[in-house]
């Protein structure tokens, strides 16, 4: 009988647990390790696996958005965490929420009741040789000093981040371009790489009123913020006085309208967030401030008032590695074979965008225990996308990211209304799953 060796994953979170249940549904053996009860986190409260510490919300259960589409595709692929959500939802109109103390307890059930899988409930510090076979580390945005240490002596330590100070991204079609005009800072012979939302006196006065009186998000005590000067909140900023802005990020020297000469008063820069130019991040606007109202502030800055936000922003404590310096397509950290990374820790945002990183490291490190060829599923795919997110983005300004359909490549063909293209990318997306899962079956 041949043998299958074994593959040990490190953290029984979400990305944890779904990436020993990919394992094992290879038919090859794991090792889950899991500090709780042992230790807990400042984060955590229960000592079952896949605890939801936050929202019980996974978002759109809609399969033309993008977040909607990643659990389709997630369900095709055998996922155990989208069994148990949908084994456990409440009511919650489109979004898929969750009973988090039933979903934790049929997580645990599966995972400690699978024959070949062995739970270790202990603290692992220091990740394990691989040349006894392949290691997933999952071990959670909070994970544990030591194992943080031991990571950056692998990564190197400009590779590895503890803190996510994040700016907004919005649709470039759902900006009013009569209003923005692109130019970048002093250059004025050539279209610029810059897009610039100008305001006069009065439009920014309205504007720092609204901030300074909008609504936060409460940090955990965990998570107090020590804020770096140079990645302050927009929001701080504003409470060192009116004027802090244009001082900083909203600054409008050099950036004169190119066709009137007109000079604003204060400028808001959006950025290129991919090579498509799709999406643009607000840029300097890292925030705190709540989804509704970083909508509702956002969008009266000129040009932004129809703005589809891809992205919100948000400031909170979060380990994460630079991925596109750091890891394969295949979720393989370079020059370390064997060694796998999944969840929040591999460079994206959000519960399912963490638990579909599990499922891709465990295809992946149970066909490296099998002698097989790793797999990356298509870009056009939304597991592709946050791939094609985590491995094609520029290092320099690498952040993690929600799935949404600005990482996705351009649509080829006729073109497409903006009502169509969801239903249109979650068929071609949903058929080229389906023909990847083939692939796993036959290779």
């Amino acid at each position: 009988m041949r043998d299958t060796g074994h593959v040990t994953v490190i953290g029984g979170g979400l990305a944890g647990c779904e990436a020993a249940w990919q394992v094992a549904a290879q038919g090859v053996a794991v090792d889950l390790y899991e500090m709780k009860p042992e230790r807990f986190s400042p984060a955590h409260e229960s000592a079952q696996l896949g605890e939801l510490v936050c929202s019980n919300s996974l978002r759109s259960n809609a399969v033309d958005s993008a977040a909607g589409l990643l659990k389709e595709e997630m369900r095709q692929l055998g996922s155990l965490l989208m069994r148990a959500a949908d084994a456990t939802l409440v009511p919650a109109g489109k979004a898929l929420a969750v009973d988090r103390q039933q979903f934790a307890a049929f997580v645990t059930e599966a995972i400690e009741g699978h024959p070949l899988i062995t739970v270790h409930r202990q603290e692992v510090t220091r990740i394990p040789d691989t040349t006894a076979g392949p290691v997933i580390l999952a071990a959670g945005p909070l994970m544990s000093a030591p194992l943080a240490e031991h990571l950056q002596e692998l990564t190197g330590r400009g590779n590895l981040a503890f803190y996510d100070a994040i700016a907004p991204i919005v649709d470039v079609d759902s900006l009013d371009m009569e209003v923005i005009y692109r130019k970048s800072r002093w250059d004025d012979d050539s279209p610029g790489d810059y897009l610039n939302c100008p305001m006069d006196r009065e439009q920014y006065g309205r504007f720092i009123e609204m901030l300074g009186t909008a609504t936060t998000v409460s940090l955990h005590q965990f998570e107090e913020a020590k804020y770096f000067e140079g990645c302050l909140p927009i929001e701080v900023m504003c409470e060192r006085g009116p004027e802090t802005l244009r001082f900083g990020p909203m600054k409008p020297v050099g950036l004169a309208h190119p066709q009137t000469g007109w000079v604003p008063h204060a400028v808001v820069q959006l950025r290129a967030e991919n090579q498509e130019g799709s999406m643009y991040n607000l840029v300097g606007f890292q925030t705190k401030l709540t989804y509704p109202e970083q909508q509702r502030v956002f969008r009266t800055i000129p040009g932004l008032e129809q703005a589809v936000f891809l992205r919100l922003g948000s400031i909170h404590r979060n380990t994460f590695v630079c991925a596109p310096q750091v890891l394969e397509a295949t979720l393989q950290m370079k020059g370390m074979v064997g060694l796998y990374l999944a969840g929040q820790l591999s460079g994206v945002e959000g519960y399912i965008e963490s638990t579909a990183m599990g499922l891709l490291a465990g295809i992946n490190a149970g066909r490296q225990a099998l002698d097989q060829a790793t797999l990356t599923p298509p870009p056009e795919t939304a597991h592709g996308a946050l791939i094609r997110h985590l491995t094609g983005s520029d290092p320099a300004h690498f952040q993690p990211s929600n799935v949404n359909f600005g990482l996705f490549p351009p649509l080829i063909g006729k073109k497409i209304g903006k009502k169509e293209r969801g239903r249109v990318r979650a068929e071609l997306a949903l058929g080229l799953i389906k023909e990847w899962r083939q692939q796993l079956i036959v290779a």
